[in-house]
């Protein structure tokens, strides 16, 4: 049965809360004033959502709204890849909003089933609970129910990297990716074709969202509000360097489907959470708990980098601890074999960032890329250039490595006489543990004298370096 929507009534919510907006930021295209020093400018955020009040209202009242939101008219499914049907979706170990909402989205959209690839972050804890959206399983446990001889096929949603990919999925159960990243090193590869959907847009639910709509879908509020959230989060608040118009338009769309009504204060309240896991991280969670690897081939340049990325409110708390980070991130460094690590601090309030660096390669290799000035940001260190300003720059996918990308392209080589730094040293890495007395389970490295030639577990030293926040706990409490 499906419900009908009088297009002449109006929308109390007027198109994503621009009406609270204008209350809020001033009407009629003008700053709102309080008193006589103080001027309330209107955020990027709300200028978009107030820009594209009309396109986007126009978009909800045009949605087919029946009882069951999550049945598709026949008519519709014609035009549904069949692949998809029943398939499991899940996204990159490590991960955030995006791949968990984008997640939910596709598998309410195609019919399938949501997974998580690892525990989620604290931003993703936040938007589980402003929506109400239901909890997936972990892909492991979808996987062992089903058993081997029953095992489901599997769509990959915010990557298809085989270095992000949770280890437990079997490739050729692969049957399609939907995601927003660059084709780079260590993409996947299939024995037969598969359903592909990569846009160059700021996020994966972007895309979802869209497809909802083309499909006159309107997807049920819970779903929406965690799409919302993850493309407010992927586009740090539609200010981001990879922000298009689409991402805009489904702000817009998927506020007033949520009856937000101030954007602003939702993505404010947002970023809090996601920088409220940072003061219980140890320097093992900061180093890996963004961190992906790029593998490069060139004529001057063959090995594989990692580039972690901490995004934070207030980035001087994290500056505070460099003398713990750059241990850490040389230990990381000789751990997975890589020939550079880098870790970047973003300030998303601010949209500027700050680049460490463990060693001279690094150093050299980010004066390359990036042209910064290279300071010492710590007070123990030997080396007088471990920071580097950035500037503006924000983005790992458009901002950081496009640039170390490009710069290795045009024959960037190691220096000969660069000289020996502590990431060029043989260490002892250690292994990782779970301290027990710690509430949120901090992993914490832990440096022995013998190490057995085998190392950590590998699926126990994954475990360990993901979130350290309890989900169940977390709900729970």
């Amino acid at each position: 049965m499906t419900t009908t929507i009088d297009h002449h009534e109006p929308n109390p919510h007027h198109g994503g809360g621009a009406e609270a907006l204008r209350m809020a930021a001033g009407k009629d295209g003008k700053d709102k004033q309080y008193g006589v020093d103080i001027t309330r400018h209107r955020t990027e955020v709300e200028k978009q959502v107030i820009e594209l009040e009309t396109q986007a209202d126009e978009i909800v009242h045009a949605l087919e709204v029946t009882e069951q939101p999550n049945n598709l008219l026949p008519k519709i499914d014609l035009f549904l890849p069949d692949v998809l049907k029943d398939a499991v979706f899940v996204g990159h170990v490590v991960t955030d909003l995006d791949s968990v909402a984008g997640a939910i989205g596709a598998a309410c959209l195609y019919g399938g089933t949501p997974a998580l690839a690892s525990p989620i972050n604290s931003e993703t804890m936040f938007a589980f609970q402003e929506w109400g959206a239901k909890m997936p399983q972990y892909v492991e446990d979808i996987l062992e129910e089903a058993g081997p001889d029953n095992q489901p096929d599997i769509c990959l949603v915010d990557h298809q990297q085989t270095s992000q990919l949770n280890p437990c999925i079997p490739v050729d159960r692969i049957v399609g990716v939907i995601d927003h990243h660059a084709l780079q090193s260590k993409t996947i590869v299939t024995d037969k074709p598969i359903y592909i959907d990569i846009r160059p847009w700021g996020s994966m639910s972007t895309i979802v969202a869209h497809t909802f709509l083309t499909h006159k879908r309107r997807p049920p509020k819970d779903v929406a509000g965690m799409l919302l959230s993850a493309i407010l989060s992927d586009t740090l608040n539609l200010l981001g360097p990879t922000t298009t118009k689409w991402d805009r338009l489904m702000v817009a769309v998927l506020a007033d489907i949520c009856n937000v009504d101030d954007i602003q204060l939702l993505a404010s309240r947002q970023f809090k959470a996601k920088s409220r896991d940072l003061a219980s991280l140890s320097a093992v969670g900061l180093v890996n708990g963004d961190q992906k690897s790029f593998s490069f081939q060139a004529s001057g340049f063959n090995g594989e980098i990692g580039f972690a990325v901490v995004e934070t409110t207030d980035d001087q708390v994290i500056l505070d601890r460099i003398d713990e980070l750059l241990p850490e991130m040389v230990l990381c460094k000789k751990e997975n074999g890589y020939t550079c690590i880098f870790l970047a601090i973003v300030n998303i309030v601010k949209l500027h960032s700050k680049l460490l660096l463990c060693g001279p390669t690094e150093q050299c290799l980010a004066e390359a890329a990036f042209g910064g000035t290279i300071i010492s940001g710590s007070s123990s260190s030997a080396d007088n250039g471990n920071l580097m300003d950035l500037g503006n720059r924000v983005s790992r996918k458009k901002d950081f490595i496009p640039a170390i990308t490009s710069t290795i392209k045009k024959g960037w080589t190691k220096p000969k006489d660069i000289k020996r730094g502590p990431s060029s040293l043989d260490l002892d890495i250690g292994h990782l543990e779970v301290d027990p007395n710690d509430p949120y389970g901090k992993v914490e490295r832990v440096v022995s004298d013998a190490i057995k030639k085998e190392g950590p577990n590998p699926a126990k030293k994954q475990k360990l370096r993901e979130s350290p926040v309890s989900v169940e706990h977390e709900l729970e409490g």
